[in-house]
């Protein structure tokens, strides 16, 4: 395993719990009784620092070549790899099973024939139940192996030949059913990092043309666990990019709806769970339907304080994303921004926490709706504090969007401000930073034109012109085109405050309120 920048080891290192680390020092002392290699001291070396620092390894040893260095480099890391293995084994069935093929090879090499197919037959239960089908077909294949090449028992027994060789077409059928689903998924998630959501009828008839095309490859019949989830995966991402937020939510429901029918599956694969979570809690907070979205979110919050402890550190990262910002849509939804402010501490501390595993696209959305807490809790200060750690960050093209609407949120809250003369120079440059992306559309430049006028009317006249843009803009929000603006920047919640003098927060728990009170009425009615 070739080590060639020493962060690498480094880095791996410095991601060992102080558990890990004594398995480590436990497992080298069994290998090395009497003596304390080379390789022990290098960790010792790395595990102190706080950046990587090759100089001092080379002060440590003498006389030590660039290639030793890298091969000592290279037998720690593996042998780090090692011990770790030999914990997490018994959290991931996965690995469990991948060794007892190894056992089964190790007596097949011993001529143990009989011994390795009873082994692998044992094994292959243990596949079925946890849907492993990839290590399905291995083992199929191992087995098929051993009949090809040697005289053994099986044949006495009915039909047994006979049932191998179906199972093994079934499970290559399921393992091409598999990788066409999954290569579909990624296609549609491609296309969205690429275009994002629909922008007109064009964009839909093409989307729609593909899919279906792309689908007819895949068999619907008698799918398999994961075949059932990646079908699902593929359609929430599929009508998302479509926004049909229904249809999404109906597929993330069905996703998750597997896991409920197989309970043991939720701790085998928690990350693929907590994904299903996600997207169903997503969906729901675009749909603003609260009640199924606090269920689904207490539904998420149970599940992590039950297995929690027991998750590895992408889990742990997979949770504290999915389930912050569902705790923070929870807190738009019902316009309690002063309740939601309280969770930012938490937030940064866990985003300094798990700064080396998150992408800058993850961070900026957290950015944003933390900005977005403080706005509609009138903190704008603060709101401009975590919009400018976006307009300032470089991230080149990365999340057009949300780089957008954060210049047009900084806007917005500098209009609040009454800082006017900062803004007659910083909408034209946003205007100019707006035609070098092509993430643009009405909204955005409608917005910008409203704030640019509002500085210019007597204060008599900005009511007026305010009202006018509010029926612009409602009839903006029934348009394909322009519908995903609206997911972004709430402007329509905003001009309301305005117009009712009421500011943002209380505009939305009147709005959340009224909803609540007419669902009540529904269920009354129904009765």
């Amino acid at each position: 395993m070739p080590i060639s920048h020493g962060d690498q080891l480094f880095n791996l290192i410095r991601s060992l719990s102080k558990a890990e680390k004594r398995t480590f020092k436990l497992y080298t002392k069994r290998l090395n009784k009497d003596s304390d290699p080379k390789f022990i001291q290098l960790f010792d070396i790395l595990d102190k620092q706080k950046t990587y620092q090759e100089d001092l390894i080379y002060k440590r040893f003498h006389q030590l070549s660039k290639v030793q260095l890298s091969n000592l480099k290279r037998h720690l890391y593996t042998q780090i790899l090692i011990s770790l293995r030999l914990i997490h084994i018994n959290k991931n069935i996965d690995i469990q099973i991948r060794e007892q093929i190894d056992f089964a090879r190790i007596l097949y090499g011993k001529g143990l024939y009989l011994q390795s197919l009873k082994l692998l037959d044992r094994i292959k239960t243990i596949a079925e139940t946890s849907h492993q089908d990839f290590l399905l077909i291995e083992i199929f294949e191992f087995q098929k192996l051993i009949e090809s090449r040697h005289i053994t028992r099986s044949r006495k027994i009915k039909n047994k030949m006979e049932t191998l060789i179906d199972e093994s077409e079934l499970r290559a059928e399921v393992a091409l059913n598999t990788a066409r689903l999954t290569n579909l998924k990624l296609k549609i998630h491609g296309l969205y990092i690429q275009r994002g959501h629909i922008r007109d009828e064009k964009d839909r008839a093409e989307l729609e043309n593909y899919f279906k095309n792309e689908l007819k490859a895949i068999q619907t019949d008698k799918l398999t666990f994961f075949e059932k989830i990646y079908y699902y995966q593929t359609h929430v991402w599929y009508y998302y990019i479509l926004l049909d937020f229904v249809k999404c939510y109906v597929n993330a429901a069905k996703w998750v709806e597997q896991f409920d029918l197989d309970q043991d599956m939720k701790t085998k694969d928690p990350d693929l769970y907590m994904r299903g979570l996600h997207y169903e809690l997503t969906t729901l907070f675009n749909l603003q339907c609260y009640a199924d979205f606090k269920l689904t979110l207490e539904t998420f919050e149970q599940f992590e304080a039950r297995h929690g402890q027991d998750f590895n550190t992408t889990s742990e990262v997979i949770c504290f994303l999915y389930l912050y910002t569902a705790k923070l849509n929870d807190h738009f939804i019902r316009g309690t921004f002063a309740e939601g402010i309280k969770e930012v501490k938490k937030i940064m501390e866990k985003l300094e926490l798990y700064d080396p595993h998150l992408d800058q696209h993850q961070i900026l959305v957290f950015y944003y709706k933390i900005a977005w807490l403080y706005f509609g809790n009138g903190d704008y200060s603060k709101s401009l504090d975590y919009l400018n750690r976006i307009i300032y960050l470089d991230v080149g093209h990365l999340r057009e969007d949300i780089q957008i609407y954060s210049r047009l949120l900084s806007l917005i809250v500098h209009y609040e401000l009454k800082n006017y003369q900062f803004l007659e120079y910083q909408i034209p440059a946003v205007l100019r930073f707006m035609s070098k992306l092509e993430d643009q559309n009405v909204l955005q430049k409608e917005t910008l034109s409203l704030l640019n006028r509002l500085l210019y009317k007597p204060n008599e006249e900005v009511l007026t012109e305010i009202r006018k843009f509010y029926q612009k803009v409602d009839k903006l929000s029934h348009t394909v085109e322009d519908q995903k603006s609206f997911v972004y920047l709430d402007i329509i919640t905003w001009l309301e405050s305005k117009m009712q003098e009421k500011s943002l927060q209380e505009v939305i728990r009147q709005k959340f309120n009224s909803r609540q009170a007419q669902r009540i009425q529904a269920l009354i009615a129904s009765l």
